[in-house]
């Protein structure tokens, strides 16, 4: 496999926090358009690597290297990873229950309009990535109304807006039943069809 074939390398990354070493020298190879999983017992340092990948853990406050679509990245926040197409979504999920569907999709990231947030293009642009999960709710139904299945589309949703690359999902199935946690694993197939790489 040559360097092209693969979309994300991290290179010895060691993080340390104090009195414990999270990670000590972790290599990790992604290839482009595949499906990965990473295992391990809980404490094992997945979540923390995925920090360091995201920027949660910014650059400088671990050593080694991610390289990332052959470029070498140094993130110092989550837009600058997720400006790339890095897009992580964590166990506990990122919403907010008092808010709809669709002002979730894109807080932090408002479609702005002349006189300040563009509500038609928000809710327009939500339809359609909700359309790509399969999500029948609509747009405008709260949070707080829908179940973790269909609030786990909803993330996925999200990073679909943010035009992810590379989707990262921590432990996705953990809350879900087996008929949500198959929809999902058919739903990462179909964006394996389409070239995206999770």
């Amino acid at each position: 496999m040559t360097l092209a074939d693969k979309i994300l390398v991290m290179k010895n990354i060691t993080k340390e926090f104090p009195g414990v070493k999270a990670l000590d020298n972790v290599n990790l190879e992604v290839e482009r358009g595949e499906i990965h999983a990473l295992v391990g017992e809980n404490g094992a340092g997945k979540s923390t690597l995925m920090n360091v990948l995201s920027g949660t853990y910014p650059f400088g406050s671990y050593t080694g290297d991610i390289i990332y679509d052959g470029e070498e990245c140094r993130f110092h926040r989550l837009r600058d990873s997720e400006e790339k197409g890095i897009v992580i979504i964590h166990q506990e999920l990122a919403l907010i229950p008092e808010l709809s569907i669709g002002e979730n999709m894109f807080l932090g990231n408002e479609r702005k309009g002349t006189f300040g947030i563009d509500w038609d293009r928000t809710y327009h642009e939500a339809r359609t990535h909700l359309d790509q999960v399969g999500l029948k709710e609509n747009e405008h139904t709260l949070i707080k109304d829908i179940g973790t299945g269909k609030q786990q589309l909803v993330e996925i949703a999200k990073a679909l807006a943010k035009k992810v690359r590379l989707l990262i999902l921590d432990e996705p199935t953990s809350s879900l039943n087996e008929e949500d946690s198959l929809m999902l694993l058919n739903l990462l197939l179909e964006f394996k069809t389409q070239g995206m790489t999770s």
